[in-house]
């Protein structure tokens, strides 16, 4: 160490990189430093005048001791530390304490020691199985800027100016907690968070004023299955934010429906609405699921809601897919009152016929919330509808995914062949029920999300069955797979995944829906 004459200070004054010394760490919260980009930042410190010098190895203590020699000041007690470091340790007992130890630890794993499994004849072993993933909604999602930056060349939308460097929004990402094995991650801390996440979701609606910004933040990673009605009814716009208006504004609104049956449902066996009516009885037999819409009590309830929603519309009218838009308002306010695991299987036959009454009101006046937003946007884009989505949805993948957009080019493969159906049905053909309410509990969050963000997600759609798409080689067995996608058994978490793929396209493409405008 130092000399007692030659006493430095304690702490070493220069710039040079000491073992432990504390260095800018960049990774999840920081991109990957660049100098180009952060020379502001390197010319704003001060630099001390340096000598290059070249690394040498530090081969003996003596040479350690004298580079950082003025890291610390000398004390008394130094000179005993030094002198214990520089006591020769026996190298049997040395290896003896380590045998002791790794035998230590073999006995309480049950597995044999590093002697005997020398001694024994090597045997192959079995791989390992991949610990399986936690269930729920944990897995690592890539931000927006770190799918931008980390593989350009993967796609045309890496090399396209991201609008802005961010990732998913509030909750919409849930990091692994500190655990080396993720499969180890017990069920009752999945419900402790689920419950922690439940109480955010209370609190925000048991509140005077309703904050719906913050409420969309927290619904985009989905919806508590406890509160997603009262959620659904608020973000649709359905019901005020005020507490104390709820009430009032829920007897008024079904008072209001009522007199629309009494008024209109009459008519639907006159010569002028004979045809409307006649379509709507045809429809609703076809749609999914079946074992709730066969059910008398459902079919009943929607003739009503779409009967009385074609009268009052008569610049659209009833147009098929609409009867298709009932299903998931209806299913998620009925869930309310039964204890039905499966949205697939709700039987109806137990609930009361005024709580029945309720729902169908409910559900109507939320179903005019979603189609009036989306006839909006049609209305402002030139009158053309879905065939205007369908047209940006083709222009968004010759940019997102070239590969795919010659392929289907190639076999003369049209969007609206096959894009059409996930346009007027917002995807509810191609995932089952329980996907597609997970999937509006994101769209019911975010600005225009049943019309704009929706094409991100059709786009998502044909990103993530690319490789089943260049596969088929035939026109006939192409159309027939993107008209049957297999989403049979998707879950909540292969939604998750979807949206986080159409949320890094929207910031990639943000000026997409606004292309066509004239």
């Amino acid at each position: 160490m130092a000399s007692d004459g030659a006493r430095k200070q304690f702490w070493k004054r220069s710039n040079s990189k000491l073992p432990g010394s504390i260095q800018h760490v960049y990774g999840a919260q920081h991109p990957p430093f660049d100098p180009l980009l952060h020379g502001t930042l390197l010319k704003s410190t001060a630099k001390m005048p340096t000598t290059p010098v070249k690394a040498k190895r530090v081969s003996t203590f003596q040479e350690f001791e004298s580079n950082t020699s003025d890291a610390w000041d000398a004390g008394e007690d130094d000179d005993e530390l030094l002198a214990m470091a520089a006591e020769s340790l026996n190298s049997e007992v040395v290896m003896e304490t380590a045998n002791r130890v790794l035998r230590n630890h073999s006995q309480r794993q049950g597995r044999p020691t590093l002697q005997e499994e020398l001694g024994l004849q090597q045997k192959p072993r079995p791989e390992a199985e991949p610990p399986s993933p936690p269930s729920g909604d944990l897995r690592l999602v890539k931000s927006v800027s770190e799918s931008h930056t980390s593989c350009p060349a993967e796609s045309a939308s890496d090399a396209a100016p991201l609008q802005r460097s961010q990732s998913l929004p509030h909750s919409a990402t849930v990091t692994l907690v500190g655990t080396s094995d993720p499969s180890t991650l017990s069920s009752s801390a999945l419900s402790e968070r689920e419950a922690s996440r439940l109480d955010k979701f209370k609190q925000l609606l048991a509140g005077p004023n309703t904050d719906l910004e913050e409420l969309r933040k927290l619904s985009w990673s989905g919806i508590p299955k406890p509160v997603r009605p009262m959620t659904w009814k608020l973000l649709s716009g359905y019901l005020p934010a005020n507490v104390d208006r709820r009430p009032a504004t829920l007897q008024r609104k079904q008072k209001e429906y009522f007199a629309f049956i009494e008024h209109y449902y009459d008519s639907r066996n006159d010569e002028v609405h004979q045809d409307t009516y006649r379509q709507i009885h045809i429809d609703i037999p076809r749609m999914n699921p079946e074992a709730l819409i066969l059910q008398p009590k459902v079919t009943e309830i929607f003739e009503r809601i779409l009967f009385i929603w074609a009268i009052r519309h008569p610049a659209s009218g009833y147009v098929q897919g609409i009867n298709d838009l009932v299903t998931p308002f209806f299913v998620v306010f009925i869930c309310e009152y039964l204890e039905a695991e499966e949205v697939d299987t709700v039987d109806v036959s137990g609930v009361p016929a005024e709580v029945l009454r309720n729902i169908e009101a409910d559900t109507y006046w939320c179903m005019s919330k979603l189609l009036d937003g989306i006839q909006t946007e049609s209305r402002s884009v030139a009158q053309v509808g879905v065939q205007w989505y369908v047209l940006v949805l083709e222009e968004m993948v010759s940019r997102v995914q070239e590969q795919v957009h010659r392929h289907l080019d190639q076999h003369e493969v049209r969007y609206l062949q096959f894009a059409f159906r996930w346009m007027n049905n917002l995807l509810m053909r191609e995932v089952p029920l329980r996907c597609t309410i997970r999937l509006w509990d994101t769209y019911q969050s975010e600005p225009e999300g049943f019309s704009h963000f929706h094409l991100y997600v059709c786009a998502a759609f044909l990103v993530r069955w690319r490789k089943e798409i260049l596969e088929e080689k035939d026109f006939q067995e192409l159309l027939l797979f993107l008209q049957n996608l297999p989403t049979a058994h998707w879950d909540d978490e292969e939604i998750s995944l979807l949206l986080a793929e159409a949320y890094r396209l929207k910031f990639a493409f943000a000026d997409a829906p606004n292309h066509y405008k004239k």
